[in-house]
């Protein structure tokens, strides 16, 4: 990462959460009239409730949108997050739960067992941000507002049923476009795992499907459906996402042109960069980083 990157970077709050290595998990419920704390991120996992925000701005990652009237998201380690007010109504007065918990809360042996491989996915899934549905929130919307009258043992066993339940749900949404921190969530399969690192680590160079398919010593066929039965995902699109969190992030940590950052992240045509990112993204590269820069440029980052 070069300079200017490495001094953008550090714009962005490292945020020591109150969480102690004593505790298992800590739960803030508040009400307030509007956002104010800056873009950040922490090691910690995070769940946070929002009610009664419609028209705030959500930013995980590289993802940038706006809220309903109530949202539930889950946050991974090191990702950054924040809400802003944006057109959030004048005098509103929000209701809002932040549940943070240890990563290792429950560690890598556990998750592994067959009981728990719906959270285990979902921490894997969470590294890009996780936006569950209206119905989701609101039938949990209860359990998020009263977590707070639970106490020791019980309300680590609520927390743990809330994770669960999530886990399991429907319509959840993936929000940035691929991980935007260092954390790595190893995948069910040791050859998906071999061919998700390739990628990663290949993003920028020509990478087909047949040099991927010979690392798994599978046939492209094969692999082709190996792959998308245990990620939901095809080849091409997991390539193509992993390329734009890269792009997304340069966007956002660096001055260089549009043109630039395309073909150093693998796309040797602007115009199907241009057209990828769009579909995806529902704006321009341009749009993007003006977007990304008048939301940080509100506020102030030690």
């Amino acid at each position: 990462m070069n300079l200017i990157a490495t001094n953008m970077k550090n714009q962005f709050l490292h945020e020591i959460t109150p969480l102690t290595q004593s505790d298992c998990y800590t739960v803030f419920t508040r009400s307030k009239t509007g956002f104010d704390f800056p873009l950040h991120y922490h090691e910690e996992f995070e769940l946070n409730a929002i009610f009664h925000g419609k028209g705030a701005q959500r930013v995980v990652g590289d993802h940038i949108g706006e809220i309903g009237d109530m949202e539930l998201v889950l946050v991974g380690p090191n990702l950054k997050h924040a809400w802003f007010n944006h057109h959030l109504a004048k005098g509103a007065q929000i209701q809002e739960v932040t549940i943070q918990f240890h990563r290792d809360l429950l560690d890598e042996k556990m998750l592994r067992r067959n009981q728990l491989s719906f959270i285990r996915k979902m921490f894997e899934q969470s590294l890009r941000g996780i936006l569950f549905s209206p119905e989701t929130t609101e039938a949990l919307a209860p359990r998020l507002l009263n977590l707070n009258q639970k106490h020791g043992f019980d309300g680590v066993l609520e927390l743990l049923s809330i994770l669960h339940d999530l886990s399991i749900s429907r319509n959840m949404k993936l929000l940035a476009d691929s991980p935007m921190s260092n954390e790595i969530f190893s995948h069910n399969s040791r050859r998906v795992q071999k061919a998700m690192e390739y990628m990663n680590h290949n993003f920028d160079k020509p990478v087909s499907l047949g040099e991927v398919a010979r690392l798994a010593s599978m046939t492209e066929v094969g692999f082709s459906r190996f792959f998308k039965s245990r990620t939901g995902n095809n080849f091409i699109d997991t390539l193509n996402d992993i390329r734009l969190g890269h792009a997304s992030r340069m966007l956002i940590e660096t001055t260089q042109t549009i043109s630039e950052i395309a073909y150093h992240c693998g796309f040797n045509n602007i115009a199907n960069f241009n057209r990828i990112f769009k579909k995806k993204k529902n704006c321009t590269p341009k749009e993007f980083r003006e977007s990304y820069q008048r939301t940080a440029g509100t506020r102030v980052f030690i």
